[in-house]
């Protein structure tokens, strides 16, 4: 058996980030990670002919100016970046099929142009009202929660053109869920978070820069100064607490500490068996959170050929395969690469298709905007994190109808000696690299200011935790149930 002041479990951004605080603070922190490898859902990979190999970013990987946490951090583990190419025309695809170029305003009629007006400013209203950390506060909150966004969006205006447009952003393209499958609330909370829904929307704001060499250089860089307290191949299976601490089993191993941090998906705590059971609010919180589902997919080729056809490479389709397309070539690639998003319902279809087809009816819609040369890519890759046991979907998780101010307060309450947190509970940066960031710090400050008392010092109705830890030593593992 082990002891230590502070176990963390998860070695994602927001896990890392709050044992480095704790670390630098004096602590001793033990970082458990059941994966063979750090980041959570970063990971960057390298893919193409063998000696003509290229960096592709699986998981997160854009920084936007709003996200003053992951700037910080970059800044602090001197992290270079770089922008997203974005010179030239966009491009649009109807309804009919048909690509469209254009430049500041999408290419719609007067109407609808003027109805995406209107619910951009009642959104942003909303947005500006809220507190993204406590979306349940807001004025309405219990209403606005009760009705999904897409019927919410039909009651307040009658072009659906302008309604499949506004629900594409929060819906397919943030959430990963269609937008009867979510509630107005959550999707007010999804534009709060990121300063306001015209922030959302606008791609040179939300997907304004890169990291050299991958955005998941933070949590590696991270777990390079945690050094060996940070463990792989550590899946926890059960954990017994009580208010002096907790006791944590890996296998026939057992680590004890004064305080917990199960910094994973609110999905995934339901992987590990707790003694005594989590209440059933905090049980109820993360069964009704839900991932959602999207298929990233990344096409390259000899060179970035709609630039010399004077297009940035960004390209947006409601009703498209893939949805939203933009450049993703590194800086200084002579190759040129496209990254597009296949999500919600289409992921589910396309993801039960043979490997072939499914890579052919992708390149088939990128060919949608940019025409035959897109069929023909010298590399192509395809991230789908919903056959990840331990990731479960992506981008991140989010409620049912009705979930949010019925369970949205729990996800986030400390439980004895137990801290919980990651990118999907967070206020400002939900569900992105920042929210993690600015939750594990969140975590490290609370557990600095609570103060750490010595290990069994008191007994409670779960018992004395050393007397449990040494109990332990002598039973057999407990496995997961």
């Amino acid at each position: 058996m082990t002891t230590h002041d502070v176990i963390v479990v998860g070695a994602g951004v927001t896990g890392l980030t709050a044992a480095w605080r704790l670390a630098q603070a004096g602590k001793d922190v033990l970082v458990l990670e059941a994966r063979d490898r750090v980041g959570g859902r970063l990971r960057t990979e390298a893919h193409g002919a063998p000696g003509a190999e290229a960096d592709f970013e699986i998981g997160g990987q854009w920084v936007s100016p709003d996200q003053d946490a992951l700037i910080g951090i970059l800044d602090e583990l001197r992290l270079p970046t770089y922008p997203r190419f974005r010179e030239g025309e966009s491009l649009y695809v109807d309804k009919a099929g048909a690509a469209h170029r254009f430049g500041e305003e999408l290419p719609l009629g007067e109407s609808t142009l003027a109805a995406i007006g209107q619910l951009t400013k009642t959104l942003d209203e909303l947005a500006a009202a809220m507190d993204p950390a406590r979306p349940w506060d807001l004025d309405d909150a219990a209403h606005l929660d009760s009705v999904s966004f897409r019927a919410w969006l039909e009651r307040q205006c009658d072009d659906p053109v302008a309604v499949d447009n506004i629900a594409l952003y929060i819906g397919p393209a943030m959430l990963t869920k269609p937008a009867h499958a979510f509630s107005a609330l959550q999707a007010v909370q999804m534009a709060a978070s990121a300063g306001s829904f015209s922030n959302l929307v606008d791609a040179d704001v939300i997907l304004d820069r890169r990291v050299v060499g991958g955005l998941q250089r933070v949590p590696l860089t991270l777990a390079e100064r945690l050094g060996d307290r940070v463990r792989l191949g550590q899946d926890v299976t059960l954990v017994e607490w009580d208010e002096d601490g907790a006791v944590v089993h890996v296998g026939a191993e057992i680590h004890a500490a004064r305080r917990l941090v199960l910094a994973v998906p609110p999905t995934l705590v339901r992987r590990i068996r707790f003694s005594p059971e989590l209440p059933a609010e905090h049980r109820m919180a993360r069964e009704h959170q839900s991932f959602g589902l999207v298929i990233k997919v990344q096409a390259q080729y000899e060179t970035p050929f709609w630039r010399a056809e004077g297009l940035s490479g960004t390209g947006f389709a409601p009703w498209e395969l893939v949805h939203e397309v933009y450049d993703n070539t590194p800086e200084g690639e002579q190759r040129g690469t496209l990254v597009g998003f296949v999500s919600d319902e289409r992921a589910d279809a396309i993801g039960r298709l043979p490997d072939e087809e499914r890579r052919r009816q992708v390149l088939g819609s990128l060919a949608t905007y940019f025409g035959d040369a897109a069929l023909e890519p010298i590399t192509y890759v395809e991230s789908d994190w919903q056959h990840q046991e331990l990731t479960g979907g992506a981008y991140g998780t989010s409620f049912d109808l009705g979930g949010l101010t019925r369970w949205g307060a729990a996800l986030r309450e400390p439980l004895g000696p137990i801290e919980f947190g990651s990118s999907d509970v967070a206020g400002h940066g939900f569900q992105h690299v920042d929210g993690g960031v600015r939750v594990g710090e969140e975590i490290a400050r609370a557990i600095l200011d609570g103060g750490l008392r010595p290990l069994g010092a008191t007994r409670s109705a779960g018992g004395d935790l050393r007397a449990v830890a040494l109990d332990a030593e002598r039973r057999e593992p407990v496995g997961q149930g």
